[in-house]
C-alpha cells in the first residue's frame, strides 16, 4: 500500500530547524526522501526568517504557529526548550503528529502531565537512535563482546560554551533557565545509556554555576541503567577542542565505547582502543542519522514500528538532567 507524503511543518528557524530543512530541501537532501514535504516553518524571530529566506527560498514562511500546524500533518518543535510543550499541546488540539526536539522540557513536573495525558503520535529527536555508530555497539554487545556490563563512563568536555557554531543562540543556550550543555549534550549520551541498558535512576550529583545566570560549567554525578552503575562528568575547559565526549561501556568480558559521536571503538587485548572498520566522521555520520529519524517520523506518523526515543524514554532523561541541574 502506498503512504500518502507526509507534510511535516517545522517550528523554530534555529540550528536544528535548518538541519532538518537541509536534508529534506536542500544540498544535503535524501533522494529518497519523497515521502515527505515541508509544509512550511515557523520562527517568531524575523533574522531567522531572513536566514531562511535566503537559503531555501522555495520553503513556506508560515505567518504563526496556528498557521504552521493547520498546514502540517506532523509538526516538528525545534524551538528553545521551555517553549517545546506549550507548542506540542497546541499541535495535539490540532490533531497532529509530533516530532520534538530535546529536551522534551525544563520543567519536570509539566513534562509528566504532558506525557501522562498524550494521546497521539509523538516522538523525541534523539539521534543516536539512528546512528550508525550505535548500530555498531549494539551488534557488538549482541556478540558477547562486552559480556555482563559492570560500569559505565561517560565523559564531555568543551574548550567553550555554547560552542562557535552556536553562537546565534547563545542567549538561551547559555542561560541557567533553558540551556547548559547537560540538557544539550549530555542529555544525549544518557539516552543511549537508558536505550542499551536500561531505565536510568539514582542521580546523585554537583552542578557548578560560577557566573549568577549563566548555565553551568562543570558537573559531576554517578546514577544507574538498568542497574549498571554510571559515572558522568562534564566540564568547560580541559580540551582544545570544541567538542569531546566519550562514552564507555566496560563489562566482564570486554570494553567498547563511542567517542566523539560517531566513531565505535573496542580495546584491544593490548588496552588501547581501535576504531570499527567503518566508522564515519561526525559530519557524515550525522546526516545518515538525521535521514535515518525522518524515516522514524514518517513510520511514528503512520502508526508504524519505529526507532525513535519515545516520550516516556525522554522523560526520564529529563527527569535526570534536572535533577542534576538542581543539585
Amino acid at each position: 500500500m502506498t503512504r500518502d507524503t507526509l507534510a511535516l511543518g517545522i517550528i523554530g528557524a534555529g540550528i536544528m530547524g535548518e538541519r532538518m530543512l537541509g536534508v529534506l530541501s536542500g544540498p544535503d537532501a535524501d533522494p529518497d526522501a519523497g515521502s515527505v514535504r515541508v509544509a512550511g516553518i515557523w520562527d517568531p524571530s524575523e533574522a531567522a526568517f531572513a536566514r531562511i529566506a535566503a537559503r531555501y527560498p522555495a520553503v513556506p514562511r508560515l505567518a504563526d504557529a496556528d498557521a504552521l500546524i493547520a498546514a502540517s500533518a506532523c509538526v516538528y518543535v525545534a524551538s528553545p526548550p521551555a517553549s517545546h510543550l506549550g507548542y506540542a499541546r497546541r499541535a495535539a488540539a490540532a490533531g497532529r503528529s509530533l516530532f520534538l526536539e530535546k529536551p522534551l522540557a525544563v520543567d519536570v513536573a509539566e513534562a509528566r502531565r504532558f506525557v501522562d495525558e498524550a494521546d497521539i503520535r509523538g516522538a523525541v529527536n534523539f539521534p543516536f537512535a539512528a546512528a550508525p555508530a550505535v548500530a555498531t555497539l549494539v551488534r557488538w554487545i549482541a556478540e558477547g563482546v562486552v559480556g555482563t556490563p559492570r560500569r559505565l563512563t561517560i565523559a564531555v568536555a568543551f574548550a567553550q560554551w555554547p560552542r562557535p557554531w552556536q553562537a546565534d543562540a547563545v542567549n538561551w543556550l547559555d542561560a541557567r533557565a533553558e540551556g547548559g550543555f547537560t540538557r544539550e549534550v549530555i542529555s544525549h549520551f544518557l539516552f543511549l545509556a537508558r536505550r542499551l541498558l536500561g531505565p536510568l535512576a539514582s542521580l546523585e550529583g554537583h552542578a557548578d554555576f560560577p557566573q549568577a545566570g549563566r548555565a553551568e560549567r562543570a558537573i559531576e554525578a554517578t546514577l544507574s541503567a538498568g542497574g549498571v552503575p554510571v559515572r558522568l562528568r562534564g566540564q568547560v575547559g580541559g580540551t582544545d577542542l570544541a567538542d569531546h565526549n566519550t562514552w564507555t561501556l566496560e563489562g566482564d568480558a570486554g570494553t567498547i565505547r563511542l567517542r566523539d559521536w560517531s566513531i565505535a571503538e573496542r580495546m584491544g587485548p593490548d588496552g588501547h582502543f581501535v576504531a570499527a572498520e567503518d566508522a564515519l566522521p561526525n559530519d557524515r555520520a550525522r546526516l545518515i542519522a538525521l535521514r535515518g529519524q525522518l524515516d522514524g517520523v514518517v513510520r511514528m506518523a503512520h502508526g508504524e514500528p519505529h526507532p525513535l526515543a519515545t516520550f516516556a524514554e525522554a522523560l526520564n532523561v529529563q527527569e535526570m538532567v534536572e535533577s542534576l541541574i538542581a543539585a
